[in-house]
């Protein structure tokens, strides 16, 4: 049978992010797929290295603003662990609630999304209105519905007023009947699971082999959470159930994540209902010469930071690995085989987010020249300048 190419991207109106997807099909069906990535030109770990550690944790929070909290999270861990110090009982508690809130929000999006990719526009419209409340919650917390700027190495900036505390769990009660009602519609849909179930199935093997992270991995049965696995803030001082399914299908994907959604309100309740008194960070002088990890459960799953110091204001080195770089790779396991109709649900039911993906550095052909970001704009400059002169303008 003769193949045709079909390219989706790398402008898509069902992707929201550049990203380029060569597909070869024999008449309906994918039998090859081609990623290309690398449209958000990003120098995130080289701005690093020019700002002070206070700094970068507005940098980091910046990379995405779905993971606004994750990659703070994960960077304060990291200096923390050079330290040798922990942030105190309070502030990790409240590193966890804004956690969690991000979480439900991160996933109430790609749920409203996923909706609106199956033509099922009324699970879009009660997702948002449910995302608004959490933005409300987030908002009353931390004085910002994105970028929530709570972070900082040592605890957090901003504490929790106690006359916040009832009116954020009067609306995390308020969101529990419409996401109960929400649950069932998808459980219960047969159009839902005419679409979704047995689409873009990864096996456990598979989920092994190409180490996947977060929902992507719970959904075909490997059961790892950062949370459970090398629990951080306070995870392990809670009762709280992974979500742990196994046919590894887009349907699971959707379940993993309304799952995970009723188990951070329970979090949410339980910290606000615990939160102990006292300081919400510890004093931070001086940054030894070292090194530390911080790795946390991002909504996608596993986001890790390193950094490495010589002992001035500046890290030398940061380093950081996104949870989509793990789950990108299962494209070539759940795509090709599926129908046209499917590729575009099965290609979003990672939750991919390509900016915190890439992070770039240049090297030149014998790997000897590293360019700096001014080269880059240059090296851009240059090309935007040959392709006008070859359109004749």
């Amino acid at each position: 049978m003769p193949r045709t190419i079909l390219p989706i991207g790398p402008y898509h109106p069902l992707q929201e992010e550049p990203e380029f997807f060569i597909l070869t099909l024999e008449g309906e069906t994918v039998v090859d797929i081609d990623l290309r990535i690398g449209y958000n030109h990003r120098g995130i770990e080289k701005l690093a290295e020019r700002q002070a550690y206070d700094q970068i944790t507005f940098v980091v929070e910046r990379i995405c603003g779905i993971c606004s909290t994750s990659h703070p999270f994960a960077y304060t861990q990291a200096v923390e662990d050079l330290l040798s110090i922990e942030a105190p009982p309070r502030a990790q508690y409240i590193r966890t609630i804004v956690a969690e809130g991000e979480r439900m929000h991160s996933h109430l999006l790609w749920l409203g999304l996923a909706g609106h990719f199956l033509g099922y526009n009324t699970i879009w419209m009660w997702c948002w209105k449910l995302r608004e409340e959490i933005l409300d919650v987030m908002e009353i917390l931390s004085g910002n519905r994105n970028n929530y700027a709570m972070f900082k190495v040592g605890g957090v900036w901003r504490d929790i007023r106690e006359e916040d505390i009832p009116v954020v769990m009067k609306k995390i009660d308020s969101i529990i009947p419409t996401l109960e009602k929400l649950h069932k519609a998808v459980m219960d849909d047969p159009v839902i699971h005419a679409r979704t179930k047995g689409i873009g199935v990864l096996s456990k093997e598979a989920a092994i082999d190409y180490c996947t992270v977060g929902p992507t991995a719970r959904a075909s049965g490997v059961a790892r959470d950062i949370r459970k696995d090398c629990p951080y803030g306070v995870y392990d001082q809670l009762e709280w159930n992974m979500i742990v399914t196994h046919n590894g299908d887009v349907f699971d994907k959707v379940a993993i994540r309304i799952g995970e959604m009723f188990e951070s309100i329970k979090i949410i309740r339980t910290c606000l209902s615990q939160l102990p008194g006292g300081d919400i960070e510890c004093l931070v002088k001086n940054i030894p010469p070292g090194e530390g990890i911080g790795h946390i459960e991002a909504p996608r799953g596993e986001c890790f930071h390193y950094v490495r110091s010589d002992g001035t204001n500046r890290p030398v080195r940061h380093k950081i690995r996104a949870p989509t770089f793990m789950n990108l790779p299962t494209f070539k396991e759940t795509v090709v085989g599926g129908a046209i109709p499917d590729a575009a649900i099965v290609l979003a039911a990672i939750d991919p987010c390509y900016c915190c993906t890439e992070r770039i550095s240049v090297r030149d052909t014998k790997g000897q020249t590293v360019y700096s970001g001014e080269d880059l704009i240059k090296l851009s400059q240059k090309k935007t300048e040959q392709i006008k002169a070859d359109m004749g303008r």
